[in-house]
């Protein structure tokens, strides 16, 4: 009897074992990261089986995720997060008792945008070839830093710079010191903030700078974002009577994505300037781009201050005087005169294997163009407005209105070395006759067509981790004002010769730092000085670019 019973049991044990070894449960798991390696928490992850059923996840700080107790079959994982468009992995098949891992890589609307791959070989990660003006965009970072992608693994980005100016044999500089620093901070991998700053010190009162930006990324792929940037500067000159200069700017923009063809960025910045006198400026801009091949993108670009190309080297050396950036006030009378300007371009982007070209057409007109010039000058008189911090003055140049159009090639030689050639033609501010008195000589200042002639050399040194740009702008005659100054293009660079590198410094392992030495020279050799005689009968110059030598060092944490 026992043994029947027995017998009986065993038959029933192994009946069952197959279907319950078939219906053991088993996981699927993995990490969600962006297309530069970022872990993204709070990704929502889909579990979708074949009888429809859905299991959700959450990815955590590390952008980890498990789905557990899962029935063997076949599954669909698909992952989702703000700002990124969804990602799916389809027919992941799942054995009894099995784990599976997937990692997914998320994109954003951008890089869907974007020419060529986001991440391929070496010769294919170039660097972005588009003419992608900046000016009047609140961004603190737009272009990857090779050597912080160990920093973009944290949530918060600070840095903190130490920059000194030659006064370069009175041809001009940028401040004897300034201190600058900038932080950036995520908040649940949608939002950002920032907040950045620069102190400049001359022979007076200190120049300063502080910028705040805010930046959201909605699910429908826009991506609004605001700024506020403050700004005095305070003239040591005592026909100015001690008076600072003030400025407040609140800026607004958002750009939109219309599936894998179409983008609009908008936006405006109102300044407001107190300087002898209230001055108020309303600066819209925007872009549309459309690309009707994975190749070829056409573009329509309208701003109303100059770009801010300092965006290329990865650090924005600017000084906090008034030497680099906006507002671009001149003085006329004792009143102060705010330069303002309308630019229309049309251009072609065109990429055939390593090789990208551009032709543009453009439209210019600038009300109240500041020149630069450098000398000894004072304000006597109300039509000289001196900065002490960077040796320069500025000089009302009344109104530039032109038409040109523009051609870019570029070569990529390897992924450490590559090559732009810039062509341009159009108008310039020109003093027509030489040798004339600085108060008189705007009545002499009239618009020349200009040929204008560009090459530049960028890349990286293997091994020493050296990022360098050089380049030489050539033109074919005198000229106060560069040709084509709103050239946001790869082909963009300063009047004649300039040099910038940035060389890792090597520091102690337990510093939680990366520390870089900065070297930036602008017109190198002082050409482009157009001789005009002073207040005191000295000679003084006017030029599209003040010689500047600039060095100091950059912590990045």
């Amino acid at each position: 009897m026992k043994l029947r019973q027995l017998g009986f049991w065993a038959v029933i044990i192994g009946l069952s074992l197959p279907a319950w070894a078939g219906e053991r449960p088993g996981a699927i798991s993995g990490y969600v990261r962006d297309s530069s390696g970022i872990p993204q928490m709070g990704a929502i992850v889909e579990i979708v089986g074949s009888a429809a059923r859905t299991l959700t996840v959450f990815t955590d700080g590390a952008g980890f995720y498990s789905a557990t107790d899962l029935l063997p079959g076949l599954y669909t994982v698909k992952v989702s997060a703000p700002s990124f468009l969804p990602a799916l992995r389809e027919k992941v098949g799942l054995h009894p008792g099995g784990n599976v891992h997937v990692n997914v890589t998320l994109n954003t609307l951008l890089n869907a945008l974007r020419v060529g791959p986001l991440r391929g070989t070496a010769d294919d990660d170039d660097w972005k070839w588009t003419l992608r003006s900046v000016a009047n965009r609140p961004v603190l970072r737009v272009l990857d830093d090779p050597a912080s992608v160990e920093q973009q693994s944290h949530d918060v980005k600070a840095s903190l710079s130490f920059l000194a100016g030659s006064a370069a044999g009175g041809y001009g500089s940028g401040s004897d010191l300034s201190t600058g620093f900038s932080l950036e901070r995520s908040v649940f991998s949608v939002d950002r903030v920032g907040l950045s700053g620069n102190i400049g010190y001359g022979d007076g009162l200190p120049a300063a700078v502080l910028r705040g930006t805010y930046s959201h990324r909605l699910p429908d792929g826009s991506g609004p974002s605001m700024a506020v940037t403050v700004r005095r500067f305070a003239p040591s000159d005592p026909n100015l009577h001690y008076a600072a200069l003030q400025a407040l700017a609140l800026n607004a923009g958002d750009d939109l994505s219309f599936g894998d063809v179409l983008e609009v960025k908008f936006g405006s910045e109102l300044q407001t300037i107190q300087f002898l006198g209230h001055v108020t400026a309303f600066r819209p801009y925007g872009s549309i781009d459309f690309r009707p091949s994975p190749n070829t993108i056409i573009e329509y670009d309208y701003a109303t201050s100059l770009p801010n190309t300092r965006a290329e080297k990865g650090f924005d050396s600017t000084p906090a005087d008034l030497s680099e950036a906006d507002p671009r006030v001149s003085m006329t009378n004792f009143s102060t005169r705010l330069e303002r300007a309308h630019h229309q371009e049309l251009n072609v982007s065109r990429r055939i294997g390593r090789n990208k070209m551009q032709v543009a057409v453009f439209s210019d007109r600038v009300n109240n163009t500041a020149l630069v010039g450098t000398g000894e000058v004072t304000a006597a008189g109300g039509f000289l407005l001196p900065d002490i911090y960077s040796g320069t003055f500025t000089y009302n140049g009344d109104t530039l209105n032109t038409r040109g159009m523009r051609v870019v090639l570029e070569h990529k030689f390897c992924s450490d070395l590559t090559a732009t050639l810039d062509y341009a033609y159009g108008g310039v501010l020109d003093l027509a006759k030489p040798d004339v008195e600085i108060q008189n000589a705007q009545q002499w200042i009239i618009t020349q067509n200009r040929h204008a002639l560009a090459g530049k050399f960028s890349g990286s040194i293997p091994g020493a981790h050296t990022r360098w740009i050089a380049s030489y702008r050539w033109v074919n005659g005198q000229a106060l004002t560069p040709v084509d100054m709103f050239n946001a293009s790869p082909g963009q660079s300063d009047p004649y010769l300039n040099l910038f590198i940035r060389q890792p410094i090597p520091t102690l392992g337990f510093l939680p730092a990366h520390m870089e030495m900065l070297v930036d020279l602008r017109n190198l050799l002082a050409q482009g000085y157009v001789p005009v005689v002073g207040q005191d009968g000295q000679t003084v110059y006017l030029m599209q670019s003040a010689r500047s030598v600039r060095g100091g060092v950059t912590i990045s944490f």
